[in-house]
């Protein structure tokens, strides 16, 4: 299958390379709670901002949580806390939470967050799973020559990412034959 767009798209497709949330898979992997994974998936978002305020409302409906824990206290006791508590447990983050009120009611709540501080040098698995990322004075990422990079990338895609693809199409190459 093949598919063509045209040149009036580029710019479109070319902000899906740089406006999007990365986290590595091994990061939720543990993680039993799909409000946990959600919860960690929007701290990603602001990671450089180590906090975020959000909208009860608006949390609810990122957590497609409907008519669900209708009072505070159960969204709190059966979301929040545990989202809250799997992401500190389970990830490579780190998150405080407190309310804010308006009148009587919780209107927002917010997060602060930021990177676990380790003793140890990190060894996750998903580290492990990554090939390292070389430069190698003749300008090669992942042992490919910058030259094959360039002739290969597709419109808008970074060195990076053209290396990553170009490696993982030789190694599934290789397993098929």
């Amino acid at each position: 299958m093949e598919l063509r767009l045209a040149k009036d798209m580029l710019p479109y497709l070319t902000q899906l390379t740089e406006q999007f949330t990365r986290y590595a898979l091994a990061d939720v992997a543990k993680m039993n709670s799909s409000h946990a994974m959600r919860l960690y998936e929007l701290l990603c978002q602001w990671r450089d901002t180590g906090k975020r305020e959000v909208a009860v409302k608006w949390l609810r409906d990122a957590f497609q949580l409907g008519d669900k824990y209708p009072l505070f206290y159960e969204l709190k006791r059966w979301v929040i806390l545990p989202a809250v508590e799997q992401v500190n447990e389970h990830s490579p983050i780190w998150v405080k939470w407190d309310q804010r009120k308006t009148g009587r009611r919780v209107s927002h709540l917010v997060f602060t967050f930021g990177d676990k501080a380790s003793k140890k040098p990190q060894t996750s698995t998903s580290q492990k799973r990554q090939p390292k990322k070389e430069a190698s004075p003749q300008g090669a990422l992942f042992g490919i020559p910058r030259a094959i990079i360039e002739q290969n990338a597709k419109p808008g895609e970074s060195y990076d990412n053209a290396a990553l693809r170009l490696l993982n199409e030789s190694k599934r190459k290789r397993a098929s034959t």
